[in-house]
């Protein structure tokens, strides 16, 4: 299986294209997956596509991101309700450099960057291990770096793909070579 399916939206995209092992979706303006940890403000209207998936899996992609504004990006998602997501992010930084960013959200969401990326494409990958999630990034998608490693809760969750542009007039962002499989990561700090 490519894709997982069946996919739904979470909020309309300006443009939306889905086939094969690619995604495309251009989120609207000051669109984002949100809840600030200073003033508590929830921002939840980012478009995305997602899926439900029971048990153990490995979803991984390229994304390549149009970046225009600061923290536009394209993610792969983790999606339980608007309170509780995760997001693995290749988002363009205050600095203008495009990266790879994680943000879990609890209630509340956290901030955590990651390493930056030289040039507008990365390869993502989300992968379920018994109760807890590694994301991971890659330069070749061979090679995986591990991002951050976590629990949410142990309900199954919805993954899939999302555009945001935050601070932006929109964004869009093209996942290729995507693939989803029901599988358990051996180890997820070995590199593969």
């Amino acid at each position: 299986m490519t894709l997982p399916e069946p996919l739904r939206l979470l909020n309309e995209p300006v443009e939306e294209e889905v086939g094969g092992d690619r995604v495309r979706l251009v989120a609207g303006p000051r669109t984002d997956w949100f809840i600030d940890p200073s003033t508590d403000r929830v921002t939840v209207n980012a478009p995305a596509l997602v899926a439900p998936v029971q048990g153990d899996f490995v979803l991984a992609g390229r994304v390549e991101v149009d970046f225009s504004s600061t923290f536009d990006a394209g993610v792969l998602a983790l999606w339980l309700d608007e309170r509780t997501w995760a997001k693995l992010c290749f988002e363009y930084s205050p600095a203008q450099e495009p990266m790879v960013v994680s943000v879990v959200t609890r209630d509340v969401s956290d901030d955590c960057n990651s390493v930056v990326v030289g040039g507008d494409a990365v390869w993502l990958r989300i992968a379920r291990i018994g109760r807890a999630y590694a994301f991971h990034a890659s330069l070749d998608g061979r090679w995986w770096q591990l991002v951050r490693h976590f629990r949410l809760r142990d309900d199954d969750p919805e993954v899939g793909f999302l555009a945001q542009s935050p601070r932006g007039d929109g964004c869009a962002v093209t996942f290729s070579e995507v693939s989803f499989a029901a599988a358990t990561l051996a180890d997820l700090r070995s590199g593969v």
